[in-house]
């Protein structure tokens, strides 16, 4: 006799090479029209699914999770962050969560490197001069902005990705500093030519360019906080790839508006999908480039992510520990 599939619920619209695969294997119910799901609709999937494939934007928080039905055993969720997901709950529930980790790293480092150039060297300035006709020809002081090479880089979270943008900033020049909750192996450490600094408000205070990479939990709430904000130079850039609540927005702006900080590059927003109208102001003046959480944003990486997720609901549903687990230690 045939195993039975499992029943997976997709919340979002995946690439079609995932959902035609996840159909292939499980009695997988997709998300063709791709609108978000509600909070109704939501605990709905979690009351009847064995699986739940959701996506970093759908909260399945203790509401949620307390009205799962007897059959929900996983939560394979799209996405490398869990931020999404009450794991303690869910795990006290009995219930296996699990993300899709290492992917996404090489796309993430490319888009902070795209930041990293685009907001000292004022590229979203010079594309607004070309489409708004407002160049006249070159000449010695026009939209001059400032170099890259030379200059201290400080990474606020030295994982996979914060090695990876570590990698490319080296190649362009900068001087690599990293504040980590623990210090990197000598051999990492060397072959980075990285100097670590356990304190991070020391840090801050001497770097040319921030570039942040930790997840966001509870504890890294505004880990960038007003008061670590002001201790950083006037001539210093920001750049943001990772959480939106990683940083104090208002205080951010306050910075920026005062010129107590040259610049910042932004992917993620501290109330996504909303943007604060004062940022975009300050897009508009050149201060800030801003972009639409495109940080993994490639066909490769979601295809990938789709993988990750296929392999960890086959192994679970063999009866093995899957690779991606996360647990309430991990966070």
């Amino acid at each position: 006799m045939a195993r039975k599939k499992p029943h997976v619920m997709v919340t979002r619209k995946l690439p079609d090479v995932v959902e035609t695969r996840m159909r292939e294997l499980f009695e997988a119910k997709l998300n063709e029209t791709d609108r978000p799901l509600s909070q109704a609709e939501l605990v709905e999937a979690v009351r009847h699914a064995d699986v739940l494939v959701p996506t970093i934007t759908d909260r399945i928080d203790t509401a949620v999770l307390s009205q799962a039905g007897p059959n929900l055993r996983l939560i394979a969720n799209f996405g490398n962050g869990v931020d999404n997901i009450d794991v303690e709950t869910a795990v006290a529930r009995g219930i296996t969560v699990t993300n899709t980790p290492g992917v996404l790293t090489e796309d993430t480092a490319d888009m902070t490197m795209a930041l990293m150039l685009a907001v000292p060297r004022r590229l979203a300035d010079g594309i607004r001069a070309v489409h708004d006709n407002a160049w006249g020809g070159w000449y010695p002081t026009w939209m001059l902005g400032r170099r890259i090479s030379g200059k201290r880089l400080g990474i606020v979270g030295m994982g996979r990705i914060g090695q990876a943008v570590a990698r490319r900033a080296r190649a362009f020049g900068m001087s690599i500093h990293y504040h980590n909750r623990r210090r990197l192996g000598a051999g990492i450490e060397d072959s980075l030519e990285a100097t670590w600094w356990e304190s991070l408000d020391q840090m801050l205070a001497r770097m040319d360019v921030v570039s942040i990479h930790t997840p966001h939990t509870p504890a890294t709430f505004h880990l960038l906080s007003a008061r670590r904000l002001k201790l950083m130079r006037p001539e210093a850039y920001i750049v943001n790839t990772a959480r939106g609540e990683l940083i104090d927005e208002a205080a951010l702006i306050r910075q920026l508006e005062t010129g107590a900080l040259a610049g910042a590059g932004l992917d993620v927003f501290e109330h996504e999908p909303a943007i604060n109208p004062k940022l975009m102001k300050l897009a508009e003046a050149g201060r800030v480039v801003l972009l639409p959480h495109l940080g993994s944003a490639t066909i490769e990486g979601r295809i990938d992510m789709g993988e990750k997720v296929i392999i960890n609901i086959r192994t679970f549903m063999d009866g093995h520990r899957p690779p991606d687990r996360v647990l309430p230690s991990m966070l």
